[in-house]
């Protein structure tokens, strides 16, 4: 993490478009290079955030992410930028559309949701559990492969995550309502097959199903 003193942060933000605010100020910026800088404010109480600040967290995620062979922005620095009390990452977004924004796509549905749950089931089989998986955060790349966004919510194991985490992970996919109906929408249950055969699960994707509608 380096040092960025204002006049390099206003120069570096200079005529950026906010896609992200809040109360506290902006969240999300996207700068005229097409780049991103996302700011995560300090906290000043000792916590593990304070610790280990957001902005590296995401940093270390995404070289993580890389090494497992899964899709995700490119961090170019990470930042601490003291006159606004902000972390910073900036990165080189990842290209595509989410599964969200592809929701008026019949055409593609069947086939996302297949590759989603062979997706999940890469994800957990390397260890990756993301608390933030969701279809917003979830890309469809121009070259047809999936990738993750938004990633400073993550976490990396060396083995794969055990059936507990797995089951508590679906639960995190499946609480958006909006989400849930496109991942149901096929009776043949197809994102939860396509799971379940890619982790080598004794379920099969329809118990798979049950199990997790009973634990909701």
């Amino acid at each position: 993490m380096q040092a960025l003193d204002h006049n390099a942060y206003l120069a570096l933000r200079d005529s950026a478009q906010v896609l992200e605010a809040d109360r506290f100020g902006d969240k999300v910026l996207q700068l005229r290079n097409g780049n991103f800088l996302k700011l995560f404010r300090r906290k000043r109480l000792l916590t593990s955030a304070a610790l280990y600040p957001y902005a590296q967290r995401f940093a270390d995620n995404a070289s993580a992410l890389q090494q497992r062979g899964v899709p995700c922005p490119q961090v170019l620095a990470v930042y601490r930028i003291k006159s606004i009390q902000r972390d910073a990452v900036y990165y080189a977004p990842l290209p595509g559309l989410t599964l969200r924004q592809l929701f008026d796509k019949p055409e593609l549905a069947a086939s996302l949701r297949t590759q989603l749950g062979e997706f999940v089931a890469q994800l957990h089989d390397s260890g990756v559990y993301f608390r933030s998986l969701h279809l917003g955060n979830i890309v469809l790349t121009p070259d047809k492969h999936l990738g993750l966004i938004d990633i400073a919510d993550l976490k990396c194991q060396r083995r794969a995550l055990s059936t507990q985490k797995r089951m508590r992970n679906f639960q995190h996919i499946l609480r958006v309502d909006t989400d849930r109906a496109w991942l149901e929408q096929q009776p043949d249950a197809a994102f939860f097959q396509a799971y379940a055969h890619s982790a080598k699960l004794s379920l099969s994707g329809c118990e798979l199903k049950a199990r997790l509608h009973l634990s909701t």
